[in-house]
C-alpha cells in the first residue's frame, strides 16, 4: 500500500508516472486491490500518452506504473465519479 497515493487523494493532488514506458498526468479518485488482484488506481486522465488517444477515466495497474510523483496541483472531484468502484474487491482510499 503506498501512503503517498492515498495522502494524494485525500488532498486532491494531480499524480504523474510513467506507465508502461509513457508519461501519464491523472487525477486520482479511487486506489486499492482489484478485482483482479492487482495494486490499482482509478484516475481521470488529464494529460500525457494514451494508446487510445483519449483522456477520461482509466483503470492503472500500479505494478506498470514507474517514478509516481505527487504535484503540488490540485483537482476537483468529477462529477461523474462513482464511489465504492466496482473493479476494486478493497479499497484502501477514496474521494
Amino acid at each position: 500500500m503506498n501512503q503517498e497515493i492515498i495522502d494524494a487523494i485525500e488532498n486532491q493532488n494531480v499524480i504523474e508516472f510513467y506507465y508502461e514506458g509513457e508519461l501519464r498526468v491523472v487525477e486520482p479518485h479511487c486506489y486499492g486491490e482489484t478485482t483482479a488482484g492487482n495494486e490499482g488506481l482509478r484516475a481521470y486522465q488529464i494529460d500525457g500518452y494514451s494508446s487510445s488517444g483519449k483522456m477520461g477515466w482509466k483503470m492503472y495497474d500500479l505494478s506498470k506504473a514507474d517514478d509516481i510523483v505527487i504535484t503540488e496541483d490540485t483537482f476537483e472531484v468529477r462529477g461523474d465519479y462513482k464511489r465504492g468502484d466496482k473493479g476494486m474487491s478493497e479499497i484502501y482510499a477514496e474521494i
